[in-house]
C-alpha cells in the first residue's frame, strides 16, 4: 500500500522546518535575539525533540500507515511537535513565558504516540 500523500507531506514539512528552526536558531539574527534574551536553551531543547519525532513521523507513514494505533501515533507525535516544540519555539522567540503551561501537553503528546507503538506490538 502507498502511504497517504498527505501525511508524507506533512512528515517531509516537519522535518524541514526542524533544520530551517535549528539553524535560525544556531546563526544570524534569529540567533542573536535568542542569545540576548536568553532563550537560547529553550530553542535548543525545542529542535532537540522537533527532528528525531518529525524523523519518526516520516517512518510511521512510510511503514505503519494503515495500522490504526500507528495514526494515532502519528497524530501524537504532530501534535506533540507542535505543543511542546512549537511553545517552546514561540516562548524563546517572543518572552511569552505563559506557553511554558502548553509545554508539558507536547510531552504528554509525545509520551502516548510512543506508548501507542508499544502497544500496538502486543503479541508480536
Amino acid at each position: 500500500m502507498q502511504p497517504d500523500p498527505f501525511r508524507l507531506r506533512l512528515s517531509a514539512l516537519m522535518g524541514f522546518l526542524a533544520i530551517a528552526l535549528g539553524a535560525s536558531g544556531a546563526h544570524g539574527s534569529v540567533h542573536d535575539k535568542l542569545k540576548a534574551a536568553g532563550e537560547l536553551e529553550h530553542w535548543g531543547t525545542a529542535v532537540q525533540y522537533h527532528l528525531p519525532h518529525a524523523v519518526v513521523l516520516l517512518l510511521l507513514t512510510l511503514f505503519a500507515s494503515t495500522k490504526p494505533a500507528m495514526l494515532w501515533a502519528w497524530r501524537m507525535f504532530l501534535a506533540g511537535i507542535f505543543l511542546f516544540s512549537g511553545s517552546l519555539y514561540v516562548l524563546a522567540y517572543t518572552g511569552m513565558k505563559w506557553l511554558g503551561a502548553v509545554t508539558p501537553l507536547g510531552g504528554l503528546s509525545f509520551m502516548i504516540g510512543w506508548a501507542l507503538i508499544a502497544i500496538s506490538a502486543k503479541g508480536k
